[in-house]
């Protein structure tokens, strides 16, 4: 990659692993799911005035609007809230770490259930090493050496398998611009989160959270969503899907520092060692370094 891109990649994790300390902070004043739809309404306002400037407002076909639908439940909806749900009781950091699971998730999905792509042995190992990862994280809950709820942490774990399930999904797009995509599906989340924010928020006033939850919540909406996916779309554009996937290693890793260094958060020793073998089974399922201890061709 290019310096430019290398430069893309570290702001993206950056604004990704800032959206976990967003949210911890959000959602101690505002309801999860009340929460999830101000993020998606605001960041489709700001992508819809994007398109528009790009001349692309008219490639939201109305025959998508099913897709779309779709996309945004599973890429938005579902995820966002079990995020923001677990997050009312584990810190930033970890809900970070267990949401780091995507690419493993994803692999099960897309080799496994749905025969979308070829299960490869490096692959099955980082499977592997990532589902003992996890295992490792949670015992220190069940053990009783850690005091984060394993309901929560299983929140953040049915974000990552929703993730991953969208993932597949969105193989469909593939003819679609990346940013008219990321609008229509923040246009489905937006319309599917309205009404159940209207039930959750019942008695709760947009008066009751201070500037400095605003401000979080604007910094969701417009940085962590809007800006961020088209800071991914343009890496993916330039440096390639491999590339840009480096973003799952930085992302935990800034979303533990802005804990520690914010909100003074920091983990049990299970749980970083649990970190620990997610990150090397990610390494494993990316499979780049395989491939270069690998033999040269000829």
């Amino acid at each position: 990659m290019s310096l430019r891109n290398w430069i893309m990649l570290a702001v993206l994790g950056a604004i990704w692993g800032g959206s976990f300390l967003f949210a911890k902070v959000a959602v101690a004043e505002i309801p999860p799911l009340v929460l999830v739809f101000f993020r998606v309404s605001i960041a489709c306002v700001v992508l819809l005035a994007v398109l528009w400037v790009q001349g692309l407002l008219d490639r939201l076909e109305p025959r998508m609007a099913g897709a779309f639908l779709i996309m945004g439940f599973l890429n938005n909806a579902v995820p966002f809230s079990l995020l923001f749900l677990g997050q009312t009781a584990i810190g930033a950091g970890l809900a970070s770490i267990l949401n780091a699971t995507t690419p493993v998730f994803t692999v099960i999905v897309a080799s496994l259930l749905v025969r979308q792509e070829a299960l490869q042995a490096h692959r099955v190992a980082g499977v592997v090493l990532g589902v003992a990862g996890v295992a490792v994280m949670l015992s220190s809950s069940l053990s009783g050496l850690a005091t984060d709820p394993v309901w929560a942490q299983l929140c953040c774990l049915g974000a990552a398998i929703s993730y991953a399930c969208a993932a597949t999904f969105a193989r469909r797009f593939r003819s679609v611009p990346a940013q008219v995509a990321a609008t229509g599906q923040l246009m489905g989340s937006s319309l599917i989160m309205l009404p159940v924010a209207l039930y959750a928020g019942a008695g709760w006033s947009p008066s009751d959270p201070g500037l400095t939850t605003w401000l979080n919540v604007a910094a969701l909406g417009v940085l962590a969503t809007a800006l961020a996916y088209l800071i991914y779309f343009r890496l993916l554009s330039e440096a390639g899907a491999t590339n840009a996937s480096l973003v799952t290693l930085l992302v935990p890793a800034s979303a533990l520092f802005f804990g520690w260094l914010i909100l003074g958060e920091s983990l049990g020793s299970l749980q970083i060692g649990g970190f620990a073998i997610l990150l090397v089974g990610l390494v494993v399922l990316d499979g780049r370094i395989l491939r270069r201890k690998g033999p040269s061709a000829a």
